[in-house]
């Protein structure tokens, strides 16, 4: 009785485990998995648990083994975790890669992991194949998963080429050991690959929080639990952990964020509960706006990964009919989890509320320690002064993958180097100010972009960019691709000298796998310069 009721620090555990708890979730799919397209869209714990197992079979008739590299290239869709599961199972590492854009930054992903099996969507391999960079590493065998495509590579296997019947043995790697490796976004380049081990994840208190009993942020047996990130990332893990552990009625997958899709899924089975990266909140104000009885009764939205706007909040938060709705943000990185999370309420964004930013980019250190340093000297700095921000948590990634160097020069001794500006703003409390690459001297991007999208009511995207010897250059997303000249003009009023602004449409807008725009390629890619105010020594 005693095995069946420890809390499991392997993910290879974790669905096993709550399927023996008799947890009564049921999972609702907005597409069937890539690795079981005929299994249908509702799936309770046991059959995530079966597909768990037959995934470790197939991998094993794949030739993956004890101590092997195990390569995800593919789709956004929850059954990432599966594989990772499946192969935690064998004692395999997994890499989890989302779908990133550029297919040489795969390319240069998959040699730095050197699998033994790689799993790869279709629609990558096709991408990757018309670019001349098809994956055919010797020793490596190529599994390809979802719908068929023309471009395919000859000799590309599917799951049932590899199938042998196996039930191979479970092996799980030891607590400090090598787990599980995701990514970073890749702002600004080439993402780096995040390795952690049960001991910096699911056996660390600030992966757990969400699994405790906390009155109103926590979710219960009658709620219903969507999700739209980006399930290739560490944040997939503690929401399954936390949601499994408290176990909800549903749990809502949402691996598509287009309007239409949202909206069905969301129709279909009304969420108590919603997350999703602050990018696609924003993308998704047009339903906020539209059809706001979809939201009627979200209890609880979450965001996480990245700064969220007031104005986002406020639609959302205006759009429930629950009686206190909240919203919870937090702000992180693959490589340490939380840096800032807090919560907000209707009245604490209200546009006439002094300092209304403060309740989306003000918020405590989550179970870890932050402390503000002088980015040259490494001193301390006071209440109000901007410096670098650095974490001390259970929580830090192990390495990167292929790149030992670059993690040790963010390494201080206990200390992690998170390459975010920010400011100590009292009662323990920390300001975010940007990341110090996309800095702008004498002003918050953060800040500016949430004023311009309060003023900009038909703005999808905001993004600010320094470019020294120039003015700050205003990017905007319009939901109609149009903007008045005397409604930018009042948009502008009392703010800092802005250049002319430039307009790209949303689905233009160069996007990591969170949906977080990529500054820097968009500087070149309006520009033509690559010129910064930070140095980016940090990221």
């Amino acid at each position: 009785m005693a095995a069946r009721s420890q809390r499991p620090v392997n993910v290879g555990r974790l669905f096993h485990w709550a399927a023996e708890r008799g947890r009564p979730t049921v999972m609702h799919l907005d597409r069937p998995f890539d690795i079981a397209p005929d299994a249908g869209t509702r799936f309770d714990v046991p059959a995530l648990a079966a597909t768990v197992e037959d995934a470790a079979s197939w991998l094993h008739g794949a030739g993956l083994r004890h101590g092997d590299r195990l390569a995800i290239v593919k789709e956004n869709h929850y059954d990432f975790i599966l594989l990772a599961a499946a192969a935690a199972r064998l004692g395999a590492l997994p890499v989890m890669i989302a779908p990133i854009r550029s297919t040489a930054h795969i390319r240069t992903l998959l040699t730095r992991i050197s699998p033994k099996v790689l799993v790869m969507g279709t629609t990558v391999l096709e991408r990757m194949t018309a670019a001349g960079i098809a994956p055919d590493d010797p020793g490596m065998t190529l599994v390809a998963v979802g719908a068929d495509r023309s471009g395919l590579p000859r000799g590309t296997l599917r799951i049932d080429d590899v199938r042998d019947g196996s039930r191979p043995p479970v092996r799980f790697r030891g607590l400090h050991e090598p787990m599980l490796v995701t990514h970073t976004s890749g702002t600004t380049g080439v993402p780096k690959l995040v390795v952690h081990s049960p001991a910096t994840t699911l056996a660390a208190v600030p992966f757990r929080i969400e699994s405790y009993r906390l009155p109103l942020m926590t979710s219960r047996p009658v709620d219903v639990v969507a999700s739209g990130i980006s399930f290739a990332h560490n944040r997939n893990l503690s929401w399954t952990n936390g949601t499994l552990f408290r176990g909800p009625r549903k749990m809502v997958i949402l691996s598509d964020p287009a309007l239409d899709s949202v909206a069905r899924m969301l129709a279909a089975h009304p969420p108590t509960s919603l997350e999703a990266c602050p990018n696609v909140f924003q993308y998704w104000e047009e339903l906020a706006d539209t059809r706001p009885e979809l939201f009627a009764g979200v209890r609880r939205f979450i965001s996480t990964f990245d700064a969220v706007h007031p104005r986002t909040v406020r639609k959302f938060l205006g759009a429930s009919r629950a009686r206190l709705p909240l919203w919870a943000w937090g702000v992180g990185q693959s490589e340490i989890a939380g840096i800032a999370a807090g919560v907000a309420t209707r009245s604490m964004v209200r546009p006439d509320r002094p300092r209304a930013h403060d309740a989306t980019n003000v918020g405590f250190p989550p179970l870890v320690r932050v402390k503000v340093v002088d980015p040259e000297t490494g001193r301390k700095r006071p209440r109000g002064k901007a410096g670098l921000l650095m974490v001390r948590t259970k929580s830090r990634c192990l390495t990167y993958l292929g790149e030992d160097d670059r993690h040790r020069a963010k390494d201080r001794g206990r200390w992690w180097n998170t390459g975010d500006l920010g400011e100590y703003a009292g009662c323990g409390r920390i300001r975010l100010i940007d990341r110090e690459v996309d800095m702008i001297p004498g002003m918050s991007c953060i800040e500016l972009e949430s004023t311009l999208l309060d003023r900009l009511d038909r703005a999808s995207e905001v993004i600010v960019l320094g470019v020294p010897g120039q003015l700050p250059i205003p990017v905007l997303c319009m939901r109609d691709d149009a903007l008045d000249p005397q409604e930018w003009d009042r948009a502008c009023r009392g703010l800092p000298e802005l250049d002319k602004p430039r307009l790209v449409p949303w689905d233009e807008m160069p996007r990591t796998a969170t949906w977080k725009v990529r500054r820097g390629e968009l500087r070149e890619q309006l520009l033509g310069s690559s010129d910064t105010y930070g140095t980016g020594q940090w990221t």
